[in-house]
């Protein structure tokens, strides 16, 4: 890798992001939690939140990742409140696309994530990077029926 591709994937509005990722830290009694680990880097993000009306009501990220995975968590945790688990899914899908296949950055809400275009060349960052997503949705599944029935 060339050192003018490094400075170009960690650039300032990346490593931005990485010193100010919103909601970190863990929820006291959440509703639904998940541990996601990427194994080739070993990054691991672990997500709380509630659901209320089938939306996310409160979140929290407790993320141990590269500054991409650190960027993406904190376009994530800048947009979750009050997302729906199919716009979670529509948002991951659209990363992942526009990493691995060039396509378009994820739509609004999630459009910040564009900024991780960068690193589509470097497919062993791909897994970091869609932690954040990734945990949400394992979250958002962990939550027993009953309880999201209530909720």
């Amino acid at each position: 890798m060339a050192e003018s591709d490094l400075i170009n994937l960690y650039s300032k509005r990346i490593l931005a992001l990485a010193a100010d990722i919103p909601h970190i830290g863990r929820l006291e009694a959440p509703m639904g939690t998940a541990r996601v680990r990427a194994p080739l880097c070993g990054s691991v993000v672990t997500v709380d939140l509630d659901i209320d009306g089938g939306r996310i009501s409160r979140f929290a990220q407790d993320v141990k990742a590269c500054a991409l995975g650190q960027a993406a968590a904190a376009v994530v945790g800048e947009n979750v409140l009050g997302r729906s688990r199919v716009e979670i899914a529509a948002a991951r899908a659209q990363l992942a696309a526009m990493l691995k296949s060039n396509g378009a950055d994820p739509a609004p809400p999630f459009d910040g994530l564009g900024v991780l275009r960068a690193a589509r060349d470097f497919t062993n960052r791909h897994a970091s990077i869609l932690l954040s997503l990734d945990a949400t949705l394992a979250a958002m599944d962990a939550i027993p029926a009953d309880v999201t029935a209530r909720a």
